[in-house]
């Protein structure tokens, strides 16, 4: 006894209290325990850290709940789950606000607190077993999004193989080895819904822990016999005559080979094509030089003269790995990246906390919880434009005109020394135009050292010996690294996809690529896109999520052809048209479709290709199931006679 209750204040002292509160509610079943004195108040302080609660309030609910998690350790059965309405009224309490009611069925089935997995198919029908058994998907790709899609298809009892060019599973997290190399999600929400993992080291993952956790979501699943590794697709053809897709992929020995299924679906990601920038003399250069994404360990980097071009989410991160060990860092800046405080970037998570996570009935759940909700939309409203804005050209709105007054303060506390360097690292343009990242301290701390230097003239060319800027100075360099992000609008590149009547999908988009939901396109029947056109997520949420209500439509999708009978089914043009336009409105009132922004987001003709301008409640909404109406649904074609 003496060792848990020891064990029990170690716990309770790192808890997240809301939760905490919320356990002890499942715990006892005492809903009274709900009092305006315990419902937080999430005002940030100023080491960053959210509080809200009396020391008294924090005293007694940890009391509280030493008493109850004891009891339940020593054999005290849980009392029957609480009512839904008192559901409700937690997840208000643990929000500390009042959650509007249309984001109630959203949040509900994301708490998951009966453990019931919603999202797995139930295919147990005769019908729909039987129809399982006569289809065959091909994935490619077996990323986040590719290994879910294996996942669901596996549960439903269909046929189907993932085509994965890499050597192992892992996607982004395979590929992307550079120093440093992490995700800026927590991660308790970036895991899948239905595999939580407790024993995350920290709060926000590296590459290796990562990686990690995705083969062993693979192995768990048995989906390696699945997947064929090492396998390159060329081009998928639709067969009209047969209502097929044929896949022209090179194998692991450089061979060709044709698969055929009913479905083909594409979780290929959108950075996962590395682009160098178009400066002259790229060639030229005499030393080592590599992208990010394709890093070279072999290279050793102690003692040299680096030069950095880009100041994007990677850089961001490798360039504070890197600048202790160099002799000299270039690093070479076209715009500067926005920075969000996140104290606990590099934080190891305690050993309490992941003890209560394990050990505590719902603690896991309502932790994961405020974590979504905080930041589904929190920042949603900072980001939009208000119509007839007439204020400075840095901000978009009044909201987003405040948020960047917080920010900008908060870099200028950084270096309150350094006002040449501060003139450098304060974008001039909207918060939420670019990519945000997530920041600790360590970026200005990098860019603060002697031997960094942040250079905003611009590239004139690369030189053998280094790199030359605009004022016509050479700066040496002994490596070069290039942060400059991948061909993110260049959607299912290199693949060749044609379709109905022999129409090339990369033709059709004549690059601006467009989907319905992100996923389907008019002339394409049976193709689904996984993180598609419209589907990045700027400042609300995980990808996770979003590719989790992708693959839940896309199960639903192949349910409607099984439970027609149909074989295809082709989104209308219409509706797709129809869907596009409204897309598009919304992503001009957003930040990052002002347009005196250029970013990744955009496309070579200036509209927002990849972002979901909208509450993430909207595509949850949107999800669920599959419209009939959106789609042309046709009957299996006829073997001739």
């Amino acid at each position: 006894m003496t060792d848990l209750s020891k064990t029990l204040d170690d716990a309770l002292a790192q808890a997240h209290l809301p939760a905490l509160l919320m356990s002890l509610v499942h715990l006892t079943g005492d809903a009274s325990l709900l009092t305006e004195e315990r419902r937080p108040a999430y005002v940030l302080l100023a080491d960053g850290k959210l509080g809200g609660y009396s020391l008294e309030v924090q005293a007694d609910i940890r009391a509280r709940a030493k008493a109850a998690i004891t009891a339940h350790m020593n054999g005290a059965p849980l009392p029957p789950p609480p009512e839904p309405r008192t559901v409700r009224r937690m997840m208000d309490w643990v929000a500390g606000a009042d959650i509007p009611a249309h984001y109630a069925a959203f949040l509900t089935d994301e708490l998951h607190l009966t453990g019931v997995d919603t999202n797995a198919p139930d295919w147990s029908t005769p019908t729909l077993k039987a129809a399982a058994k006569r289809m065959k998907v091909l994935v490619v790709g077996a990323g986040m999004s590719g290994l879910l899609t294996g996942i669901r298809l596996k549960q439903a009892g269909i046929d189907f193989t993932i085509l994965e060019k890499n050597a192992d599973a892992g996607g982004t997290w395979f590929e992307n080895v550079y120093p440093g190399c992490r995700v800026d999600n927590p991660n308790h929400m970036y895991s899948y819904s239905f595999e939580p993992n407790h024993d995350f080291p920290q709060f926000y993952s590296t590459q290796p822990v990562l990686l990690d956790y995705f083969r062993r979501v693979t192995d768990r699943h048995r989906l390696r016999e699945n997947i064929r590794f090492e396998t390159t697709v060329e081009e998928a053809v639709f067969d009209e005559a047969r209502g097929i897709w044929r896949v022209e992929v090179i194998t692991k020995d450089g061979g060709r080979e044709f698969l055929e299924a009913d479905a083909l679906v594409t979780a290929v990601g959108q950075l996962n094509r590395p682009r160098y920038p178009d400066i002259e003399g790229l060639e030229t250069f005499d030393g080592p030089s590599f992208h990010s994404a394709r890093w070279r360990h072999d290279v050793d980097l102690t003692g040299k003269r680096v030069a950095v071009i880009g100041t994007g989410a990677s850089a961001f991160q490798f360039v504070p790995e890197i600048a202790p060990k160099v002799a000299h860092l270039d690093v070479y800046q076209r715009t500067p990246p926005w920075c969000l405080p996140g104290p606990t970037y590099h934080d190891d998570v305690p050993e309490g906390k992941k003890w209560l996570l394990k050990h505590v009935p719902f603690y896991g759940k309502w932790y994961r919880f405020w974590l979504f909700w905080m930041l589904t939309d929190g920042l949603y409203e900072s980001v939009k434009a208000d119509a007839g804005w007439n204020g400075p050209p840095e901000a978009v709105g009044q909201a987003n005109a405040e948020l960047r007054a917080m920010l900008v303060e908060a870099l200028r506390a950084q270096a309150p020394d350094r006002p040449d360097l501060l003139e450098k690292i304060i974008p001039r343009y909207p918060i939420g135009g670019k990519r945000a990242l997530v920041d600790n301290g360590v970026w200005v701390a990098a860019l603060k050292r002697d031997n960094v230097d942040l250079n905003t003239t611009g590239i004139e060319k690369i030189t053998p010996a280094g790199v030359v800027t605009k004022d016509g100075v050479e700066h040496p360099a002994d490596v070069i690294i290039y942060g400059t992000g991948f061909h993110a609008s260049r959607f299912l590149w290199p693949m060749r996809i044609v379709g109905r009547g022999g129409v090339d999908l990369q033709t059709t988009w004549n690059g601006d690529a467009r989907a319905y939901l992100g996923m389907t396109a008019p002339g394409f029947p049976n193709l689904f896109m996984l993180y598609g056109p419209n589907t990045n997520i700027v400042v609300n949420g995980s990808i996770v999520f979003f590719s989790e209500c992708s693959v839940r439509y896309l199960i639903g999708a192949l349910k409607l052809l099984a439970e027609t009978g149909t074989q295809t089914m082709e989104v209308k043009k219409d509706v797709h048209d129809a869907f596009n336009v409204k897309v598009d409105a919304a992503n001009a009132m957003m930040a990052w479709g002002s347009p005196n922004v250029t970013s990744w987001y955009k496309n070579a003709t200036g509209r927002v290709s990849q972002n979901w301008p909208f509450p993430l409640v909207d595509y949850w909404n949107a999800t669920v199931a599959p419209n009939p109406e959106d789609f042309v649904l046709k009957a299996k074609v006829k073997a001739p006679a």
